[in-house]
């Protein structure tokens, strides 16, 4: 497998100049503390690419006519297509094995699948998955944007670069191109920049990339135009040692200091300057001190399994954090480990065999024509492997889903003669998802409507309401606004003013519809979390806020508020129901139930927490509540929590069955526990 280390063309501090990239992205991703520019290595990536690739086509001359495109991408195909299938369709079954479905989770499916077809860059950029947020960290496919940004970049190479192979004024037309498209794209990232609110999308989009990919190409026709400056007669003197120095420092200067919201530009300029001045300056001799480091053995090793490493650090790293966890030493180690060891396999016995094996020889049309059939069925098959978790995964939520989601899917075996007819209605700002019971063998039922409206834990409660409907009649209309409860006493609706006007347009909604016995009911999370689904809190600091005077203060103007705006409701005879604050646990069920993950850090809490401490914890907002209920005619508290902590601790499942997902939202099973407890209390206010 050395035999292409001898082909002509080759030039180890290329190689070098990898490695140095590759290491950069897998010691900022396994602690951004060690590199905190290191997500910049992809930059360096992306000039490689853009040099190598130019040189490889010009040295054979590949583009000539349209067997010539046909063979760039059948050589394209053979680099990239065999090592990226194998290690998708792998994570794919390690995902369906550990990983169940969840918010930090909820994208990575379409993730993967895009990522057969080269297309995953785009739906991180319009799923609004922020390269640095944590629902990236906890998707295993997040690493594949830059090899969809690369491969939509050879999709365009050919049409620009032909002229070049063509020679003669070719050359200047295919330069004049390179450069009106890389001065195109470095454009519109400096105007993105300077808008500002297009971070994600800029650092994910091809179009905001395709400069330090042109850079390369530009870079490479310049050094073949300019015999002087691309060759380097006997030994390289002090000033030439001195310059790779300082390009040197330039690269590590961005490699060090680049930031989150700030890539591609300005902080990916560094990387790509000190990457374009090393190319040049190495490009006919790799003698001299930064040369001499970048081509000994170990950096060469390290370089030449680079796309394999790229490849396999990521989905090593995510599933890390998903059971052991990565934040040990030891955890650390035995991921790199791995990453190692999959990596040399990979390199080994599909990457090296494809490009140069002789088993895997065949014409171009049969590589380009059998590699894009290959990668559909691979993307194919990842809908059905993720479909199978229920029946082949590790993970207990993915093996009973119906316990562990509140989306009520198993309602129409329980409910075979009655339909539940589910619709979103359009409202100001927003959707209204509204469940209805249709054709029945017990009737329509009550002709009572119940409003629901608050934050995440109003979508929670999901089950419940279908089931309600299902067994009263009715109609249920759920409001919903992540993070944003009515009566949050926490603060967020007055920083917010995306909050503020979810309330209002849901007010105005809720006021033009109800009638007089109409109920609406106002869930929310009024405490603060013990636990997030991807970080730990300081319980003892929870406790210290809903103390503390600037809490109290916010706490009376909420409940003014809310006085004010809903009285006009209650005097209309709607029954308005508050929810007091639930339980809320100190490590994530979903997260802390499997034996592979129970002794993640996540879980180092506990998922149990004593019914005396929660009482305390939530003594300031249920007193706010009742505050608010005293003033409005017909409104009551509704108190969840002796149903779902009945004993002297507060538990995160009931039998075995789970009664919470995460932290603090009820799962399916603690839906339908809570059931009855709702559905007496909606009687009693019409007693």
């Amino acid at each position: 497998m050395q035999g292409h280390l001898k082909q002509e063309g080759y030039f180890p501090h290329i190689d070098g100049l990898r490695a140095v990239a590759v290491l950069a992205v897998i010691l900022y991703h396994l602690n951004p503390a060690w590199l905190p520019g290191g997500f910049t290595g992809v930059d360096v990536f992306f000039v490689i690419s853009g040099f190598v690739v130019s040189a490889s086509v010009a040295r054979s001359s590949a583009l000539m006519g349209w067997r010539g495109v046909l063979g760039f991408y059948a050589r394209r195909m053979r680099r990239i297509m065999p090592a990226l299938f194998v290690c998708l369709l792998v994570t794919g079954l390690l995902s369906t094995l550990f990983i169940p479905e969840s918010w930090l989770s909820e994208t990575s499916g379409k993730t993967g699948r895009m990522a057969f077809v080269g297309l995953s860059n785009w739906v991180l950029a319009s799923t609004g998955n922020d390269y640095f947020s944590p629902r990236s960290e906890f998707n295993p496919y997040t690493h594949t944007w830059s090899l969809g940004v690369e491969e939509q970049f050879y999709l365009l190479f050919p049409l620009l670069f032909l002229g070049w192979v063509k020679g003669g004024k070719g050359r200047g037309l295919s330069m004049l191109l390179f450069a009106l498209a890389t001065a195109g794209s470095l454009g519109f990232a400096i105007s993105r920049a300077l808008q500002g609110g297009y971070e994600i999308q800029s650092f994910y989009q091809t179009t905001t990339r395709f400069w330090q990919l042109g850079a390369g190409v530009l870079l490479f026709q310049l050094l073949s135009t300019r015999a002087r400056a691309s060759a380097v007669d006997g030994q390289p003197g002090i000033w030439h040692s001195l310059l790779q120095v300082v390009c040197a420092v330039v690269l590590g200067y961005g490699l060090w200091t680049a930031r989150p919201g700030h890539s591609p530009w300005i902080d990916g300029l560094w990387p790509v300057l000190g990457t374009l001045g090393l190319l040049a300056l190495l490009h006919r001799s790799a003698t001299g001190w930064i040369g001499g480091c970048l081509s000994l053995r170990p950096v060469l090793v390290i370089g030449r399994m680079s796309y394999s490493l790229y490849l396999w650090h990521w989905p090593v790293f995510v599933l890390f954090r998903w059971t052991l966890g990565l934040e040990s030493l030891v955890s650390g180690a035995l991921a790199l480990l791995c990453t190692a060891v999959l990596a040399w396999v990979s390199w080994r016995w599909v990457e090296q065999p494809a490009r140069f094996g002789r088993r895997w020889r065949g014409s171009d049309l049969r590589w380009v024509a059998g590699g894009v059939l290959v990668l559909l069925l691979g993307m194919g098959l990842q809908k059905p492997l993720e479909r199978a978790a229920k029946y082949i995964s590790l993970s207990t939520v993915s093996r009973h889903p119906l316990e562990w989601y509140p989306y009520a899917k198993g309602l129409k075996k329980e409910f075979p003669e009655c339909e539940l007819v589910f619709s979103r209605q359009p409202v100001a700002g927003g959707q209204v998802q509204q469940f209805e019971r249709g054709k029945c063998a017990g009737g329509k039922g009550s002709a009572q409507r119940l409003f629901v409206a608050g934050d995440s834990h109003a979508l929670a409660y999901g089950e419940m309401l279908r089931r309600l409907v299902l067994l009263d009649g009715g109609q249920a209309r759920l409001y919903a606004n992540a993070g944003c409860a009515f009566i949050g006493l926490q603060g967020r609706r007055q920083a917010d003013p995306g909050c503020d006007a979810y309330v209002r347009n849901t007010l105005a909604d809720v006021t033009a519809q109800a009638q007089a016995g109409d109920v609406l009911l106002l869930p929310g999370l009024r405490v603060p979390r013990l636990v997030e689904q991807y970080s730990l809190f300081d319980h003892q600091q929870a406790f210290v806020t809903v103390n503390s005077d600037a809490s109290a203060a916010q706490r009376k103007v909420d409940v003014e508020a809310a006085i004010a705006e809903l009285k006009p409701l209650a005097e209309r005879g709607v029954r308005i129901v508050l929810e007091a604050p639930k339980p809320v646990l100190g490590a994530p069920p979903f997260r802390c139930s499997d034996a592979f993950n129970r002794h993640n850090p996540i879980c180092v809490h506990g998922m149990t927490v004593s019914r005396e401490r929660m009482e305390a914890l939530r003594a300031p907002a249920l007193s706010s509540l009742q505050q608010v209920a005293q003033a409005l005619p017909g409104a009551t508290v509704w108190d969840p929590l002796p149903v779902l902590c009945p004993g002297a601790e507060c538990h995160p499942d009931d039998a075995g069955k789970p009664l919470f997902f995460d932290g603090d939202h009820l799962s399916g099973h603690g839906n339908r526990v809570l059931l009855p407890s709702f559905r007496t209390h909606r009687a009693a206010l019409h007693r």
